[in-house]
């Protein structure tokens, strides 16, 4: 599969059927703690990577062939958004009659196109990171046509229109934006967005900036009592659903999208009854292949090449 993977184990969305309708990298920002390092491809342009209904077959082959989905789930390894198609994806992927959900980090809602195209996805969790936008360079630093009131507005504007769940996302980063008067400008946005849940995650993978740390319990402790909110910082769990006929290249796929922990490997492996050193060996001799050592747990992430559609 090019643009569909998993399902792979969330820890909002349960069993989730990972969709990328944009080439790895291809964002509006470029945020500090974003896992998949900074972004290669800065753009604020939409358009069609890739062809839409290549897409949709994909999707189509990977329901029928998994019975355990969730969700569905646009997402892509930078900002699903950009792909001009996505509402056409979203409304052809209900036809599953599985639930859609869209991981975005929200900047393109002040397109009145893009709010169109996600209003009838089951979830749309939008990112919100700051509360003005000093901080919002800082931590997301978008590219030049994205403002953060204009970002703002885009969201109130979408929570107004949407058919489903709205669930914001907040990402905290120890020194940036943890303070309670932080947290409290971000809470004073929300009011006017009224999202029907707020997340709290931490950088729990390696950030794109080595500098990037997870902040103190206090600090998220603080944050969850002000913004009222959900927290999952925890790692994920639960089971990758790979070939295991094709495990390696299969594990390569999985971390070019989702930075994997060497025990997730492990359990990969073990689920098919293949030792795991081999594998693990073989990807530390790759050269695509980058291992990290963060908070103490081990990392394995792949670089893609660039593609797509010009």
């Amino acid at each position: 599969m090019k643009y569909v993977y998993g399902p792979v184990p969330s820890r909002r969305l349960g069993r989730s059927l990972g969709v990328s309708p944009i080439p790895s990298k291809t964002c509006n920002y470029s945020c500090v703690y974003c896992q998949l390092g900074r972004t290669d491809h800065f753009t604020n342009l939409r358009k069609d990577f890739f062809d839409p209904h290549e897409i949709l077959k994909e999707i189509f082959k990977s329901v029928e062939e998994n019975r355990s989905i969730d969700y569905i789930t646009f997402v892509g390894e930078g900002e699903p958004t950009l792909c001009k198609s996505i509402g056409y994806l979203i409304d052809q992927a209900k036809l599953t009659s599985l639930p859609i959900a869209v991981i975005t980090n929200g900047a393109l809602l002040y397109d009145e196109d893009v709010r169109m195209d996600l209003r009838n996805a089951d979830v749309v969790l939008p990112s919100l990171d700051a509360g003005d936008e000093q901080t919002f360079l800082k931590i997301n630093r978008p590219n030049k046509e994205i403002k953060f009131e204009r970002m703002v507005e885009g969201l109130k504007q979408f929570s107004k229109i949407r058919k489903g769940q709205l669930w914001i996302e907040v990402m905290l980063v120890k020194g940036l934006n943890d303070s309670e008067e932080e947290i409290t400008k971000i809470k004073n946005i929300l009011k006017d967005v009224n999202p029907d849940r707020v997340y709290i995650n931490v950088p729990i993978r390696p950030p794109a900036e080595p500098w990037v740390e997870i902040p103190d319990e206090e600090s998220i402790a603080k944050a969850h009592e002000i913004l009222e909110s959900y927290v999952i910082s925890g790692y994920e769990t639960g089971e990758f659903n790979v070939d295991p006929d094709h495990l390696y290249d299969e594990i390569l796929k999985i971390c070019e999208r989702h930075p994997l922990r060497e025990d997730q490997i492990k359990g990969i492996c073990l689920k098919f009854n293949i030792g795991p050193d081999e594998i693990i060996s073989k990807m530390r001799n790759d050269k695509s292949v980058k291992e990290i050592l963060y908070h103490e747990k081990r990392f394995f992430v792949v670089k893609p090449k660039m593609e797509g559609k010009a």
